[in-house]
């Protein structure tokens, strides 16, 4: 599967060379000029990766770091800073903030594509795979495929999302409107009952399988995906 990575660049010039370049070595590119579209890009999109640039219009990306590290959700997205700094103390504030990576301005396409790939190899978990199990729930991201007990699970592409979500953030209550934000995306906007009803439609798909147990109500707080029957 293409590694998608996203672009975090107010200057058009230095963005557009940085995509060329990436899409032109395979990635799947997406875009955003500041942190706030950036946060509605990962959202929506998910990427394996975030280059940022340090000086951005509403927010520096040092503090974005920050914020998407204190953020579990969004903890896990490797990210490779890109600034005009060039200091020991700025490229300490930079790893201190949770960056994975430091590359000073100006940098070469070659150089930028080896520090990438170099920072996904240690970043990526064990066993990375395009499966996500469950029990005997078995959910295939290059396939799109779902497989209970080896019986295939037919499933709408909103389902699919969602089972995706919970199976790769299982035995956390997630409240309606951060279902919303990360199956749906921060910029689509619908009412938090259409995750009531989404979640109906799955446990039915799941049902005949016995696997509807697995997607429990948490009373007051949300939904929580377990395997696990005893935090029913």
């Amino acid at each position: 599967m293409e590694k998608k990575v996203l672009v975090v660049e107010d200057d058009d010039a230095i963005r557009d060379m940085i995509v060329f370049n990436l899409k032109r070595s395979g990635y799947d590119v997406i875009e955003a000029a500041d942190c706030r579209t950036a946060r509605v890009r990962i959202a929506d999109h998910r990427p394996d990766l975030l280059l940022l640039d340090w000086m951005l219009p509403d927010t520096s990306g040092v503090e974005f770091a920050r914020s998407l590290n204190r953020d579990e959700l969004t903890r896990g997205i490797p990210v490779i800073m890109l600034t005009a700094r060039s200091t020991e103390d700025d490229k300490i504030r930079g790893l201190d903030a949770g960056v994975d990576d430091y590359i000073t301005k100006p940098f070469s396409a070659r150089e930028l594509l080896a520090r990438m790939r170099a920072v996904m190899r240690r970043t990526a978990p064990e066993g990375d795979s395009d499966e996500v199990t469950a029990g005997e729930l078995v959910l295939n991201l290059a396939s799109h495929r779902v497989l209970a007990s080896g019986q295939p699970v037919e499933l709408g592409p909103t389902e699919f999302r969602m089972l995706k979500f919970f199976m790769t953030h299982q035995d956390r209550v997630y409240s309606r409107s951060q279902l919303l934000d990360h199956v749906w995306g921060g910029g689509v906007y619908v009412e938090e009952r259409t995750v009531d009803v989404h979640v109906l439609r799955l446990r039915k798909a799941l049902a005949p399988f016995g696997f509807d147990r697995f997607l429990q109500t948490v009373r007051g707080s949300g939904y929580r995906f377990s395997p696990d029957a005893s935090k029913a």
